[in-house]
């Protein structure tokens, strides 16, 4: 049967408990999604902090458990069948968590299917587009005398945040009073949009009401705080 310790990424960052999930990432985006989720769901982890550099991602050790050298990603010693499963991509590591747990996805077929929907919302919509309006507006994106590529990006975020606007007009969370891995996913990106990219009037955030008040319930949630704060 594996060990946690033959995966060589353990040798760079020894395990704390072998016994429990071990978390590769950074207090990112996507980072935190997982950070979050561990705290929801009251699974025991180790966190390991990694950075977005030579000695970090693109690490020969970081590269055994992601070849596509991007946070976060997790082995879970308690895997399918009792064996090891390493994982990497922040919406399949919540899927995954989701059904481990039992928690935070409906188990109705529709509303499963639903909530499905809506990740991928994030992941193909929000967080590269969001991303791409940090690094237009906040970083060595900013530089550039053309701006086109800038407004490009900020036109579909506007539009992504409509979207999001509409679907949480009257409703608690993104799946109605049901809190779900679609809003743990979806709103660190929202939060990071309007706080660390400092894009909130470039947007116009104020016309998103809607959005701006469930982003308010989601960051008071304990484990939120705690999970947006992981690794240290």
């Amino acid at each position: 049967m594996p060990n946690l310790l033959d995966f060589p990424i353990t040798a760079k960052w020894p395990p704390v408990h072998p016994d429990r999930l071990q978390l590769y990432s950074l207090a990112t985006p996507n980072g935190v999604k997982v950070s979050i989720m561990l705290e929801e769901t009251g699974l025991p982890y180790d966190a390991h902090r990694i950075t977005l550099d030579s000695d970090g991602v693109t690490s020969p050790a970081f590269l055994s458990l992601n070849p596509n050298n991007k946070i976060p990603a997790i082995i879970d010693p308690q895997g399918p069948g009792g064996e090891p499963l390493a994982l990497f991509e922040s919406g399949a590591i919540l899927l995954y968590l989701a059904e481990k747990t039992g928690r935070f996805l409906p188990a109705a077929p529709a509303q499963r299917w639903e909530t499905i929907q809506w990740l991928m919302f994030q992941m193909a919509g929000v967080g590269p587009m969001f991303g791409q309006v940090g690094f237009f507006h906040r970083f060595a994106g900013k530089e550039y005398e053309d701006k086109r590529p800038l407004n490009r990006y900020v036109n579909e975020a506007k539009r992504l945040l409509g979207v999001l606007e509409g679907r949480l007009a009257g409703r608690e969370w993104i799946m109605g009073d049901e809190y779900t891995i679609a809003d743990i996913a979806t709103l660190p990106w929202v939060r990071n949009l309007v706080g660390f990219y400092e894009a909130a009037d470039l947007v116009g955030f104020g016309a998103y009401p809607n959005v701006a008040r469930v982003l308010a319930r989601f960051v008071e949630r304990p484990a939120v705080i705690k999970g947006l704060a992981t690794p240290a």
